[in-house]
């Protein structure tokens, strides 16, 4: 193992604080949570905690992943760049979360079967997105894939 920053500390790091902000929460029976003003305050703010780890997650790693692929670049780099094309592009990337979102509730929802279809389609999808909004290396063409 190589020593210094991976692509996926950043993310183990995230899920981490997530389980440890998930068991801060105090847990209580279904019927107790869907029939108490504490137990629907549980699932407000749950969820809305929730979504800002999603946010945080989207706007970090968008861009980051398909960046480290296709190029010789570090994950600060990456995260930046990310959180720049986010920032520039909000309307659009706020939409392409909810789309991956949905996507893959049909998936799960699809007793798993259907993220063999998912998948694949969100991670053309993603290519297509990343190659959309970061400008080619100089020398290369944008219809070329991968490096000359």
């Amino acid at each position: 193992m190589r020593p210094g920053l991976d692509a996926h500390d950043p993310l183990l790091a995230t899920f981490l604080v997530w389980v440890y902000v998930s068991h801060a929460c105090k847990y209580r029976l279904p019927r107790q949570v869907l029939t108490t003003g504490a137990g629907w305050r549980l699932i407000l703010y749950g969820n809305a905690i929730g979504f800002l780890f999603a946010l945080a997650v989207l706007c970090t790693t968008v861009i980051a992943f398909p960046l480290l692929l296709d190029r010789d670049a570090g994950v600060a780099v990456a995260v930046y760049t990310s959180m720049k094309a986010v920032a520039v592009n909000p309307v659009e990337m706020v939409l392409w979360g909810l789309i991956v979102a949905v996507l893959l509730a049909i998936g799960f929802a699809l007793a798993f079967a259907g993220l063999a279809v998912v998948i694949p389609v969100l991670g053309h999808a993603t290519w297509h997105l990343y190659r959309k909004i970061v400008a080619p290396e100089p020398g290369m063409q944008r219809g070329s894939a991968g490096r000359p």
